[in-house]
């Protein structure tokens, strides 16, 4: 068996692993549904056994490096959060949770909190110690889209302040659960009606609520169409975050960390409001994270 240790990406709703050879090759790249929400504390060890058996061996303890809510207080041991400033937590700071197969030595990073306003992560710090492996002289402003899409400042290598809005979550409520839901249900898009709602949503965030309603009596008198109202639907909000975000992103160098639809949404964005910016495809950022926490373990077994 020429596994050398294996990276673990446990979420909320889906855990993914990276087998990772003696020659510094992927082996595997492995998935599951089993997400750290649906699982009991006692459940954590035998499902990632299962997932990685293939690739362990008895007489062998194979390092495994977690991120993400596995370190909640919900999920396999709590790996208390780091405070900013700091820099992204490594293995240091990694909390071990007994185990009981002899194939797994567990290392689980913790999050970050920031005290005022109060705000967590986890997950997102370990992606970006990815980014900062790959460009350590960054200094600005990291914005993570997402369900919970999080700004974060970043400065001589630590994170310095974050927040995270809730504008994903709000635009599948809305387009999922009301009444809007019949008035934007279309796939297609239209930029203007986006652009607009944007600039819209930037100079007079008061009149929110009234515009999301008129979405709906839009279609109804004049036939407006569900490319042209989800479009608006996501400009407003994104122009409200914007409008809320202001100090985060105004004046600085921005990186989205993202690929695919909703990056190209937040960089259009960002770019009708005149900010500095560019996108940095995530898909390989946590395991550039993870890789660098098992670099420090590498250098604790000298």
């Amino acid at each position: 068996m020429n596994t050398a240790w294996i990276a673990v990406d446990w979420g909320t709703s889906k855990l993914r692993a990276w087998v990772m050879g003696t020659d510094g090759r992927e082996i595997a790249a492995l998935s599951s549904d089993q997400g750290m929400g649906q699982l009991a504390p006692e459940v954590f060890e035998p499902t990632l056994v299962e997932l990685l058996a293939p690739y362990l061996s008895a007489d062998k303890r194979a390092p495994v490096i977690a991120c993400g809510m596995v370190g909640a207080r919900q999920g396999w041991a709590e790996a208390p959060y780091a405070a900013v400033p700091c820099a992204p937590p490594g293995l240091s700071e990694a909390v071990r949770p007994s185990t009981s197969d002899s194939s797994l030595a567990v290392h689980i990073l913790p999050g970050v909190k920031q005290a005022d306003p109060p705000d967590v992560m986890r997950g997102e710090e370990t992606q970006i110690a990815g980014f900062l492996a790959q460009q350590p002289d960054f200094d600005g402003i990291l914005c993570l889209p997402g369900t919970h899409t999080k700004w974060v400042q970043i400065s001589a290598g630590e994170i310095v302040s974050f927040r995270t809005v809730m504008t994903g979550e709000l635009f599948a409520l809305l387009s999922q659960k009301s009444v809007l839901r019949h008035s934007v249900s279309g796939e297609g898009w239209d930029d203007s009606a986006f652009e607009a709602a944007i600039n819209d949503a930037m100079t007079s965030p008061q009149h929110l609520t009234a515009r999301l309603f008129a979405l709906r009596a839009g279609a109804l008198l004049d036939g407006l169409s569900p490319d042209t109202a989800r479009a608006r639907l996501s400009g407003y909000l994104l122009g409200l975050e914007l409008a809320g975000t202001r100090p985060y992103w105004l004046g600085q160098q921005v990186a989205i960390i993202g690929a695919g639809g909703l990056a190209q949404r937040y960089e259009a964005a960002l770019t009708i409001v005149g900010a500095m910016v560019q996108v940095t495809d995530g898909a390989g950022l946590t395991l550039a994270g993870l890789t660098r926490a098992y670099a420090e373990l590498q250098g604790q077994d000298r």
